[in-house]
């Protein structure tokens, strides 16, 4: 299909679907119309810019896009328009992406749920009135429900593959560093990382690769050759029955397939203080990030997101040094992980997707966090569907810069359980 084509088919896609969906805010189509046929011109005399020329991109809202609103889901900051794009927006336009336009969020970036009071709700694909997960919730409805072909989103405890695993597809978490913030309206300048959702593995490798502006090269993983540790919570994660019997399965053709499996608990890593810790950095390094559009318009935040910042922003200084330390404590420790494993395979979330009637679960990055603490890859992998028919999930996290070896895991995974399918309705 010519890149034109596929634009044609992501935006009759979005009328159709994206008023119930609710995944895009603001489009650019006219601008993305003409980007497509650039892209199919370019093809025609054989001198693509690169593997993603012509692709159709979502970029989450708290990523500059020139010319369009950049309020990371923050009422406050709705009129703001980006007068420039992101670095990575720039690098996908380098490479002759088509930028359909910017997705929705939960507030802030802090929460999972895309259940957004200033913006409206997205709705999983899967099923109407149940999350997609946060905060990139706008991100993986799109690509999950084919709105376009990869999404941007972020990644603070869990931002990224929380919501692949809520919508069917894969996701992916960099090691810190590998791609760049600039132009990000953040949560956390610690924790927060850029990572795309799509269908498929070769698509997040591909995507990474312009966003890092590193050779990624996906290697035929043999899982008879590779080494996984098996995250061990023995109780301290409240599991749910179909995902414990799904990542159970799982690992059960994995083995078949001639994966070796280990036994493995995250050195240091403690749920209950780790989520604390990181959920207090979040909120302090929010507070000061937003501390003037606060004092200025606090009406522009929500009750629940202000308040979450307030009290991040008036804890003692003992217990903010206490959670940096924590975090620090979690990353220096985390190599020791691999001492005798290639990758370390968990659960992606505790839960499949649930409704917006329900409270969101304290837990929902216990499995995440780890890697966004330590700085580590990490690829939502699309495992199966329950019986519910929710989408299960599992990650594959691999050491520290080991982004393509990860992802070509990944890969091999994908192979054994399949490409993740469309959602009823979505076809």
């Amino acid at each position: 299909m010519s890149s034109d084509d596929s634009f044609r088919l992501y935006a009759d896609r979005i009328e159709k679907h994206n008023p119930a969906l609710h995944a895009f805010l603001d489009l650019r189509l006219e601008d993305a119309e003409a980007e497509a046929a650039a892209a199919k011109t370019r093809a025609e005399r054989g001198a693509p810019l690169s593997a993603i020329d012509g692709w159709c991109f979502g970029i989450k809202a708290n990523i500059a896009v020139s010319g369009l609103p950049h309020h990371a889901g923050i009422a406050a900051y709705r009129d703001v328009i980006a007068a420039s794009d992101a670095e990575i927006v720039k690098r996908l336009r380098a490479a002759g992406a088509v930028i359909l336009g910017t997705l929705n969020m939960h507030e802030g970036a802090l929460g999972a749920t895309t259940d957004n009071e200033a913006f409206g709700r997205t709705h999983n694909p899967w099923r109407r009135d149940f999350t997609p997960g946060g905060s990139s919730g706008g991100s993986a409805a799109a690509v999950s429900a084919a709105l376009c072909d990869v999404a941007l989103g972020s990644d603070t405890m869990g931002s990224v593959r929380i919501p692949s695993a809520y919508c069917g597809i894969q996701g992916h978490k960099p090691t810190t560093g590998f791609v760049s913030n600039d132009g990000v309206l953040a949560l956390s300048h610690t924790l927060d990382h850029v990572g795309p959702h799509a269908r498929d593995v070769s698509r997040l490798s591909a995507t990474l690769g312009v966003l890092s502006g590193q050779s990624i090269t996906l290697g035929k993983a043999d899982l008879s050759a590779l080494r996984f540790g098996l995250w061990d919570s023995s109780g301290d994660v409240d599991l749910a029955h179909d995902v414990e019997a799904g990542f159970r399965a799982a690992v059960e053709r994995i083995r078949k397939s001639g994966g070796e499996t280990t036994p493995i608990k995250p050195p240091v890593y403690d749920y209950g203080k780790s989520r604390r810790a990181g959920l207090l950095v979040s909120e302090v390094e929010g507070a000061a990030i937003h501390d003037e559009r606060l004092s200025a318009d606090p009406e522009g935040f929500s009750e629940a997101f202000r308040k979450l910042l307030e009290w991040g922003a008036g804890r003692p200084e003992a217990d903010i040094e206490a959670a940096y330390d924590h975090v620090a404590a979690v990353r220096r420790a985390a190599p020791t992980a691999f001492d005798d494993v290639d990758f370390i395979l968990a659960p992606t979330a505790p839960q499949t997707a649930f409704s917006f009637d329900e409270a969101a679960p304290a837990n929902q990055a216990d499995f995440t966090a780890w890697a966004d603490f330590a700085a580590l890859p990490a690829t939502s992998v699309f495992t199966g569907l329950s019986d519910d028919g929710l989408p299960l999930s599992l990650q594959v996290i691999g050491p520290e810069g080991k982004d393509a070896e990860t992802l070509s895991a990944a890969a091999a995974l994908e192979a054994l359980f399949g490409a993740p399918p469309m959602p009823p309705g979505f076809t």
